[in-house]
């Protein structure tokens, strides 16, 4: 309910009877539907225990391991073919894109051990990341902010702040990306700016850690 009254209260406002307001009324008829299945998603990955932050979309991506142990920040995107296996903890940030057939995991097998016994460590994505179509997270690797992992990457070490990784393994980039990063990656899907239209924001930018505030998710 929280998300529904503020893209009311933030709604773009057009003269009534003006043919911007009716264009806009016909544009929130037509993504009514996305708008609830937005809603329907987020509470089902709510009533399974995960931690979801405002206006954050995720599809019914396939969740593997206890629900509790995931969570996810503001204004987030999470596709419906991604796979995250949460055997230990998964913190993702805000305004963080996960993309079509990313796959992130928390646990595997030691292969020098006679047993192959399992190991479990936690992986930290914060704000503004963006993990690319078809890549791979291994466990215990933090994804820092601003970072890309670019298509088709497996990622074993930490990525920096504002860094690339890309191919397999992972080859990093530094410095890539600007760290006044202030873009809403959830703004200009249908079922949002529909409410709040084309060329407005759902809420002010975080700010950049690197410039002496502090704009990530939770840290260990």
């Amino acid at each position: 309910m929280n998300d529904i009254r503020f893209l009311w209260t933030s709604r773009e406002r057009p003269e009534p009877g003006s043919r911007r307001w009716l264009v806009v009324w016909a544009k929130r008829a037509l993504n009514l539907q996305g708008l609830l299945k937005i809603l329907m998603n987020r509470r089902h990955f709510r009533a399974r225990g995960v931690e979801v932050g405002a206006l954050s979309i995720l599809d019914r991506f396939d969740l593997k391991g206890p629900a509790s142990n995931l969570r996810v920040g503001e204004h987030t995107f999470i596709s419906g073919s991604a796979e995250i296996v949460v055997l230990d903890t998964v913190t993702i940030g805000s305004r963080v894109v996960i993309n079509d057939r990313v796959t992130i995991l928390t646990a595997s097998h030691h292969l020098g051990d006679p047993g192959w016994r399992l190991f479990k460590k936690p992986i930290h994505i914060e704000d503004y990341a963006w993990i690319a179509v078809g890549a791979t997270i291994l466990p215990g690797v933090r994804i820092g902010y601003g970072a890309v992992v670019g298509a088709g990457a497996v990622v074993a070490k930490d990525v920096p702040p504002l860094a690339v990784a890309t191919g397999n393994p992972a080859t990093i980039r530094l410095n890539a990306r600007p760290p006044n990063l202030c873009y809403d990656p959830v703004s200009l899907l249908p079922a949002y700016e529909a409410w709040t239209g084309h060329d407005k924001e759902l809420a002010a930018p975080a700010t950049s850690p690197l410039q002496g505030e502090t704009g990530v998710g939770p840290r260990p």
